[in-house]
């Protein structure tokens, strides 16, 4: 997880959070340590982006600033969307009170923990009509 100040343009980050991708043990081998496909929206849309995700082994997806969006990639947006608002259920992350970064940071992890328990909860106890 990466967290940068509300001024700070996301693009500069996102070379970054590429860099930092944690190895991630799927389908049987060595785990996969990059990004197959990035999928991004249109302020990521510079060639020199697109050239260093493309020497990372990245294919990037973003469409061009005066283009249509990509047809389908809502339904991927969404996720996104939806992990927002279950952040921002917590009232201490809807407006970033701490001033350190570690602090908010630590209340970021415990509220995915607490949200990924939940879901956990509901997924092995289901509800009886």
């Amino acid at each position: 997880m990466l967290t940068s100040g509300a001024n700070v343009p996301d693009i500069s980050r996102a070379l970054d959070l590429l860099d930092c991708y944690p190895p991630i043990a799927g389908r049987p081998g060595r785990p996969r340590r990059r990004f197959d496909v990035l999928l991004a929206d249109k302020a990521y849309s510079s060639e020199a982006f697109r050239q260093a995700c493309r020497e990372r082994g990245t294919e990037p997806i973003i469409p061009k600033p005066k283009t249509p969006g990509i047809k389908g990639l809502g339904k991927l947006r969404y996720v996104v969307e939806q992990t927002f608002s279950l952040l921002h259920q917590f009232r201490r992350l809807a407006v970033r009170w701490e001033r350190r970064l570690d602090i908010h940071d630590s209340f970021v992890g415990l509220a995915c923990v607490l949200i990924c328990w939940r879901r956990l909860i509901n997924w092995t106890n289901p509800r009886s009509c």
